[in-house]
């Protein structure tokens, strides 16, 4: 093992001097506990305070440094923010890196330091051979990006699959739940996956196919959802006998609570999606893509394939009665012909669109999918359309070669947009009105993103401050960095600097950028690289004596006269008044103080309460982080926003009254957020 003692103290030496560096420090609010960043698999992070497209540039940003590893980093890094560790002072953010040589590490994301490092080999086992296969070289370990839990177990649970061999040529797989702040098994753990169910399919002896561990790897990254684990299984480059699993797991016992084969009957239909989670909604339903294999062509009353062979198809699926039960699908009319020329869904990765309104009125729930044919499909998640064997008219929306090189990758979505990085093409986006993509993409990247194309991540505030991410695979990797309202605006890009200053090793076929406080984060070959603020940034406003007049009502912040600590704050019709000025002070740590002229009394999110709805008071000083605010620009105004809670000074009843509370929200990019500051 190499650890970061080079490396990856640049990551901090060169930054954290600064005054925006501790910000990032010390905003260490959001967490990424999942494959692209939620279960809709949107790659949305919208708490993103620090970053801007003002300020993403080679001048300003660039590569922090590297925390070397054993093995490839195929999963996604994940983060979790505010984490207490034994033994150590504070709180801390914390990087989790999953590789190819059965390694887990926790190292924090703002120092280099590592807390702890995991192996997943027992004794006398090794990882796993590539297994003739050239997706996963040189070895399988753990490929899929795991998920964290911060409510299960005493600490919060990073669950992981790990694969290995023994001396005698005998392949597992093994499902992990690991303590976050210290890595020690939990629940009994590791326990080995098997897996039957009824059918006379690949694998199958006497009426029962068995999961054979040697023919898949997991590839899809985990989803949590209701207490269960979700493992999915891709095959070693359509080696057969195998078939298309999916399983369950408890959380807090790691009992398997149901395994279903989507061509219990058939062949092949592996989920792999590039490495993309299945999605799933409020609702507990669970969506995934299937790879090229059998579809039984003649459907039984229900319009369900007749032998519950379900290859090449977008799948809904449920745990119901102790089993995962197929609720609805669809494929196009040549399945089988795409199956057969290996042109199918399994390549890329399902997404979810949030609630949207039709030209009717009515509301839809939809998805999107693609995968080699360089189609983009568009599901209605309550009637996906099953199959029709003259046309693809059952489908919601079809966009014929929307996407030229087929996808080997999953899209992004931020407000009414979805973003996709086909095979050799430019990163497109397709606008959404009355619940329809655009036929065309409305904007291109400059970029082209040869094989495998490219997953984007996207970073706001709200709705402001958008930035598309993309990591660009090859010999020298590269991140990019775009405006998300104007793809044609490139930001930055890894290869800008001179000198090779931002170069960070050699590219990785699936991986996903990972933004969180401030900083992104990028998986190599051995390492993963970290990005940020690289030089000294002032701070945003000026100390100095400042009314504060929101957007939405131009009313104007006042203590209403009063010096009682504990006092709520109201919005006032403008005045002369001192009780309507508020001195900011800079700590130097990108937060500030705010006091009111005439009162002397600070604005203090009351009793550490995180409920939005919140009363905004104004009291005595207390030196805690009740009483720090961020400031981050939107537009020609400020959105202001507790350290301690990350809610911020809304007029959330969007009132224009004088005399009306203010109170702390969840960030929304909303005009009743906003503040002028004079």
């Amino acid at each position: 093992m190499t650890t970061s003692t080079r490396s990856f103290p640049r990551l901090f030496s060169l930054a954290f001097p600064v005054a925006l560096a501790c910000a990032i420090t010390c905003q260490a609010q959001t967490d990424v506990t999942t494959w692209h960043s939620d279960a809709a698999r949107t790659g949305q992070n919208l708490t993103e305070s620090i970053l801007t497209p003002q300020l993403v540039n080679s001048t300003n940003f660039g590569l922090l440094g590297t925390f070397k590893v054993d093995g490839k980093v195929d999963a996604q890094p994940l983060y979790v923010s505010a984490l207490n560790l034994p033994g150590v002072a504070g709180t801390h953010n914390v990087l989790f890196i999953a590789t190819e040589h059965d390694s887990v590490y926790a190292v924090d994301a703002d120092t280099g330091k590592q807390y702890w490092h995991r192996t997943m080999l027992p004794a006398g086992e090794t990882t796993s051979d590539s297994r003739n296969c050239n997706q996963v070289v040189p070895e399988i370990g753990i490929t899929a990006t795991p998920a964290i839990d911060r409510t299960v177990g005493p600490h919060g649970t990073i669950y992981v699959v790990a694969m290995s061999k023994d001396s005698s040529g005998n392949y597992y797989h093994r499902i992990h739940a690991l303590d976050i702040t210290t890595g020690a098994e939990e629940f009994n753990g590791p326990v080995q996956v098997h897996a039957t169910y009824p059918g006379s399919g690949d694998g199958s002896t006497g009426g029962t196919v068995t999961f054979d561990p040697k023919q898949y790897k997991e590839r899809p990254g985990l989803l949590l959802l209701n207490g269960m684990l979700y493992t999915s299984w891709g095959s070693h480059c359509d080696v057969r006998p195998y078939g298309g699993w999916m399983m369950t797991y408890n959380q807090t016992t790691l009992q398997q609570t149901a395994a279903i084969d989507f061509v219990p009957n058939g062949s092949d239909a592996a989920p792999w999606n590039s490495g993309a989670g299945p999605a799933a909604d409020s609702s507990g339903n669970v969506y995934t893509s299937l790879g090229n294999g059998t579809f039984d062509t003649t459907l039984n009353a229900q319009g369900l394939p007749s032998q519950g062979d379900y290859g090449n198809s977008l799948v809904k699926l449920a745990f119901q009665n102790n089993k995962l039960n197929v609720l609805d699908y669809w494929t196009m009319y040549n399945s089988n012909a795409e199956s057969n020329v290996d042109a199918d869904l399994g390549s890329g990765g399902y997404m979810l669109l949030p609630d949207l309104i039709d030209a009717t009125g009515a509301t839809r729930h939809l998805s999107v999918a693609a995968g080699k044919d360089t189609n983009l499909y568009v599901a209605d998640r309550d009637n996906m359309g099953h199959y029709n064997p003259n046309n693809n008219s059952t489908l919601y929306q079809e966009l014929t070669g929307a996407l030229p090189g087929g996808v080997w990758s999953s899209p992004a979505y931020f407000n009414n947009r979805v973003y996709y990085g086909s095979v050799g093409a430019t990163m497109r986006v397709f606008d959404i009105t009355a619940a329809k993509l655009s036929t065309s993409p409305a904007q291109t990247t400059p970029t082209s993103f040869a094989y495998p194309g490219t997953t984007p991540s996207i970073s706001a505030f709200g709705t402001s401050n958008a930035i598309v991410w993309a990591a660009e695979n090859g010999n020298t990797a590269v991140l990019h960095a775009y405006d998300a309202n104007n793809l044609a605006v490139e930001l930055y890009n890894s290869d800008q600097a001179p000198s090779s200053r931002d170069h960070f090793g050699v590219g990785n076929k699936f991986i996903v950028p990972t933004i969180a406080n401030g900083k992104v984060y990028v998986g190599t070959t051995n390492s993963v690289a970290g990005f940020g603020f690289i030089h000294h940034i002032s701070a945003p406003l000026a100390d100095g004596d400042y009314t504060m007049t929101n957007q939405f009502s131009k009313l104007v912040l006042d203590d209403n006269g009063t010096n009682v600590s504990g006092s709520v704050v109201y919005q006032l019709n403008p005045s002369s008044s001192l009780n309507q000025k508020w001195f900011f002070s800079y700590n130097g740590n990108g937060y500030y103080i705010i006091q009111n002229v005439s009162s002397g009394l600070f604005l203090t999110e009351p009793n550490s309460s995180a409920t939005p709805g919140t009363l905004l008071e104004q009291a005595t000083p207390n030196n805690q982080d009740s009483q720090l605010w961020s400031l981050t620009r939107s537009g020609t105004g400020y959105t202001i926003t507790n350290k301690l809670t990350k809610l911020v000074l809304d007029d959330s009843s969007h009132s224009t009254s004088s005399g009306q509370y203010i109170d702390l929200y969840t960030p929304n990019g909303g005009a009743s957020q906003v503040w002028n500051l004079q």
